[in-house]
């Protein structure tokens, strides 16, 4: 009876068997939408102008957080939004070269919060009158 020779396949010498991987800040791209009718400061700063109608900031904000009144019974509005980004991957992956294996895995996370705080002061005759923001990231 003959031995048959021991083989070692091409595949296992030569080529890793490891899976692709992605890193944290890839997958975070991937992840993110900024797309859509977010509320920004650019926003702000292009179509809120003094002297404009409630009316016309609504159609450029979407509806306000607060609406507040002084004793003159002129209005304000507060827009206060918060956004919170959170990102975790991981990746593994198994090489083996020869008679021998290694694995290896690593993982990130990473978190992140956005601030925006909008203040539209009215006149008598639901006017713009004057308006503020503020942005925070951290």
């Amino acid at each position: 009876m003959a031995r048959k020779p021991f083989l070692l396949p091409a595949l296992m010498i030569l080529v890793p068997l490891a899976a692709s991987c992605t890193s944290p800040q890839q997958l975070s791209q991937n992840v993110s939408d900024t797309s859509g009718d977010r509320i920004s400061v650019g926003t702000v700063q292009r179509e809120i102008k003094v002297g404009m109608s409630s009316a016309d900031v609504v159609a450029a904000l979407g509806s306000p957080n607060m609406v507040t009144t002084d004793a003159q019974r002129r209005e304000t509005w507060v827009y206060d939004k918060i956004a919170t980004s959170k990102v975790q991957s991981s990746s593994s992956g198994f090489v083996f070269l020869l008679l021998g294996g290694a694995d290896g895995s690593s993982s990130a996370q990473s978190s992140s919060q956005r601030t925006l705080t909008i203040i539209v002061n009215f006149d008598e005759n639901n006017l713009v009158r004057d308006y503020s923001y503020r942005q925070s990231s951290f």
